[in-house]
């Protein structure tokens, strides 16, 4: 495994920030990492990458234990941290060059920066100062620097932040692109990025695991209420539905239409044709209305 974080604890004085946490990433990987805010996201993504000391558990990359082999991690993780800190009177050429100096490229400095400045769309924008960048090229020099070392272990948190949509869209190729060869731990609160990028999503609240899961299968098995609609090919006296046991409510949508609230979607279905039959009606569609990522979200955190 790629990162292996095992009953990881961190304490702030009497606030757990993060409270027994555990998950594997696998090489190839993108997995999303989700949850409201304070929910432990970015504590997990520090202790991660050796900027934070855990409270208690173990946490490797690559086989390196964050806190014996603190540097060893390092040459195998890029970070895009929440803030991207910048040096704002560095030119962007300037600053990769100096980040790979950090990570020791040597000869390979110069064709490395340039790569990662065509990489990321920055060749317009090279020879101006950070400082005097727009927000969404200041993230892609934060991208850069990240990608810049060619890591094993990319964790980034909020990495399309105030990026315009055909920015976002070139961004998620080049993450996608990227995590062939590697592994990438992403968190957003974007949750058609994480639709467009992840194989799985890990959902964190209150500083525990809620869910760790493909999307597909959290989507499937995480309801809470499902809803149902239902035509008729006439009017219908809406008092028949009153006796239905797997509906918690129902609403006329317009026509011959209704929607019905339940916790059990497929005997609700059966039970609805029942009716039909029983009161001689003709039903034209009976149809579940897909749950979405950002339902399951709240499901799991409100």
């Amino acid at each position: 495994m790629s990162v292996k974080v095992e009953s990881l604890t961190k304490i702030y004085d009497t606030q757990k920030a993060v409270d027994n946490v555990s998950f594997e990433l696998a090489k190839g990987e993108i997995v999303g990492f989700l949850g409201p805010n304070g929910a432990g996201k970015s504590t997990t993504m520090k202790i991660i990458t050796t900027y934070l000391p855990a409270t208690s558990g173990k946490v490797s990359v690559c086989g390196f234990d964050v806190q014996d082999s603190p540097m060893e991690v390092r040459r195998r993780v890029g970070y895009l941290p929440e803030s991207n800190p910048l040096y704002y009177e560095m030119y962007v050429r300037e600053y990769l060059t100096f980040t790979a100096g950090i990570h020791k490229l040597g000869s390979k400095t110069k064709a490395r920066v340039e790569e990662m400045i065509a990489l990321t769309g920055l060749t317009k924008e090279s020879s101006k100062k950070i400082g005097a960048l727009s927000k969404g090229y200041k993230q892609r020099v934060g991208l850069a620097q990240a990608m810049l070392h060619d890591p094993d272990v990319l964790i980034l948190d909020e990495p399309t932040s105030g990026l315009d949509p055909n920015q976002i869209i070139e961004i998620r190729d080049l993450i996608k692109n990227s995590a062939k060869e590697k592994t990438v731990l992403l968190s957003t609160h974007i949750m058609q990025e994480v639709q467009a990028m992840c194989s799985r999503v890990i959902i964190i609240n209150s500083g525990k695991i809620a869910a760790d899961d493909t999307i597909d299968h959290l989507k499937a098995v995480n309801v809470e209420r499902g809803v149902l609609f239902v035509v008729f090919d006439s009017e219908v006296d809406a008092s028949l539905f009153k006796g239905l046991r797997h509906s918690d409510g129902f609403e006329h949508v317009g026509g011959n239409k209704y929607r019905f609230v339940t916790t059990a979607p497929d005997a609700l279905r059966k039970e609805m044709m029942q009716l039909s039959v029983n009161n001689d009606l003709n039903i034209n569609s009976l149809q579940a209305e897909s749950q979405s990522l950002e339902d399951v979200f709240r499901n799991l955190t409100q």
